[in-house]
């Protein structure tokens, strides 16, 4: 096992007398966490655990709030007095991270309220599955010895169900169950002609155990289904506090609302424009079908089309000096695992391990949500456009790999979904400017999943705030998207258990395009677009709050 070395920044201006305590604090809890949680760990590329799963018990996440609370009173006890001004953002940023994290465990408690073994069991293979971090054979094995702890896993999981257990989260997890052993299969499959014959029965004999331990386990959720709840939102105090944690700058819950139907308004109007310009003799829904009904004829060859526009997105980066490309990032398009089909039924991105030796990004496409015959029409042309850009270049693939190298651990922990996932609309209409796929067809597709963001917005807060049930935030989200009802119930369902994340999309678009501007204002003819996002992507994945106040820093210091 070789020892983990851990990267620590550079003081700016100067080291302070307490800038290495804060660091030795950070690095401790670190190495605590990653020894805690070898899934995470794998995540990072650190894979000296890639054979164990997390410990799941009520315990666990029990230790693990105690460690965060006494990680909190070491950090606030460091006088912001001895540390360089570099280490005071950091160490700002980490009382951020830390007090996120805290609200998350003791106050929205899903954790508790949640069956979330899928999650885990999924996470924990899936991460080693599919990153060729090392030879196949070495990642069956890893794989093979996650798999035969999958059943006290299970066991482990059912020991945090002491509060009542909500009724729709029981039953996503019921169908992520009853997914699970495709992924088993999959890994078994794998090691056909890769394995030796003692090799290969140990595995089957995993996916075996696994596949019957799952199956009691969905049972056992089943036959506890009638003392379930149905209250899942956060209700009004609660989100204003959370909304108060995420530093969306110094906007509340209201304010954010009202950006969404202001939002929803713009786009609606913008796409009404762009029917007009393919088509002014229809209907707006009758270009709209158009649009969607020029698609790939088959899931195969939707999937070439999304790394077409993918490349084709990168080459205009480069050829237009748009930003910098970090050397040696990679990048692969894979379908979505079916176990993860039901909470991700368009596509999603996982950032490059920092820790690997060859760190590559992973971007997942949904064929399909149970089967639909009309799923195709989500994957036509334009939008596949429109979702490479998000997704790959210069949207997640780009950022991610950028935000990874810098040496902050402070910064690697922080979760800031109003900069990745607003990086990435932003970067939607970015690319257009910039002349990238830019007809109406393609400036059709970015309005209409601006639309869908929009609605993401008012959805969020208002699910939330308890003023719409999830079949009236299904059919909001059907009359102003035409989504296929299967894809808009797999949204909304994902929308009650994860408050603040839906709205960060569109809100983080609104924040950095008026990030952009201040920029342009204070500096003028001075003003690079390139430079821009460099100094952004190069600084991490952080709080649009705390990239402005970099920004700010900067300013002074030139």
């Amino acid at each position: 096992m070789t020892e983990l070395v851990l990267p620590r920044p550079v003081s700016q201006p100067a080291e302070g007398p307490l800038d290495g305590a804060f660091w030795d604090l950070v690095e401790a809890d670190f190495r605590r966490m990653i020894a805690n949680h070898p899934v995470y760990a794998t995540y990072l590329g650190i894979h000296d655990d890639d054979g164990r799963l997390d410990d799941a018990t009520r315990d666990a996440v029990v230790q693990d709030v105690a460690d965060a609370k006494k990680f909190q009173a070491d950090v606030e006890a460091i006088d912001p007095a001895g540390v360089s001004e570099s280490v005071r953002l950091e160490r700002e940023l980490a009382l951020h991270n830390v007090r996120r994290e805290l609200f998350n465990a003791e106050v929205h408690r899903v954790w508790e309220r949640r069956s979330t073994a899928m999650d885990g069991v999924g996470d924990g293979l899936f991460g080693v599955f599919a990153r060729d971090y090392a030879p196949l054979a070495e990642r069956l094995a890893a794989l093979t010895s996650r798999l035969e702890a999958v059943p006290e896993s299970l066991e482990q999981h059912k020991t945090r169900a002491t509060a009542p257990q909500v009724r729709l989260w029981q039953e996503i997890e019921i169908e992520s169950g009853e997914q699970m052993p495709f992924l088993f299969n999959e890994i078994k499959a794998a090691g056909a002609g890769v394995l030796d014959e003692r090799a290969q029965a140990r595995l089957d004999k995993a996916v075996e155990t696994a596949s019957a331990a799952t199956a009691a386990y969905v049972e056992t959720i089943k036959g506890a289904m009638g003392s379930a709840v149905e209250s899942w939102a956060l209700g009004s105090d609660v989100y204003d506090q959370l909304v108060g944690l995420r530093a969306f700058d110094g906007l509340d819950a209201s304010q954010i609302l009202e950006i969404g139907h202001q939002q929803l308004a713009l786009n609606k109007a913008a796409r009404v424009e762009d029917a007009r310009r393919i088509d002014p003799t229809v209907a707006e829904s009758v270009v709209v079908d158009r649009v969607k009904s020029n698609h790939p004829a088959t899931f195969e060859e939707a999937l070439a089309a999304y790394k077409d526009a993918m490349n084709r997105a990168r080459a205009h980066i480069v050829a237009h000096d748009i930003a910098t490309l970090p050397p040696g990032e990679q990048i692969s398009v894979i379908p979505t695992p079916e176990y993860l089909r039901t909470v991700i039924p368009f596509a999603a991105y996982f950032e490059p391990p920092k820790f690997d030796k060859h760190p590559s990004g992973i971007y997942i496409v949904t064929p399909s949500v149970g089967d639909d015959p009309n799923a195709m029409r989500e994957h036509y042309m334009a939008g596949i456009s429109n979702t490479s850009v998000h997704e790959a270049y210069p949207g997640h693939h780009l950022q991610l790999s950028a935000a990874t190298r810098h040496p902050s651990l402070v910064r690697l922990l922080t979760d800031a979904p109003e900069f990745v996932e607003g990086w990435g609309m932003y970067s939607e209409q970015m690319m257009r400017e910039q002349g990238f796929d830019d007809g109406p067809d393609f400036l059709l597709a970015m309005h209409t999943d601006a639309i869908w963001r929009a609605c993401r917005i008012i959805l969020d807060v208002r699910m939330h705030r308890g003023e719409l049930s999830v079949d009236e935030a299904t059919a909001f989200l059907i009359e102003h998207t035409a989504f296929e009802h299967a894809n808009a119930q797999a949204e909304v369902f994902r929308y009650t258990y994860t408050p603040t994340y839906q709205l960060s999309y569109l809100l983080g678009k609104v924040l950095l395009l008026q990030l952009r501007a201040d920029e342009q204002s204070r500096l003028g003819d001075r003003f690079s677009l390139k430079g821009f996002h460099d100094t952004l992507m190069g600084n991490g994945s952080l709080p649009i709050s705390f990239h402005r106040r970099l920004l700010a820093a900067e300013a002074a210091g030139r």
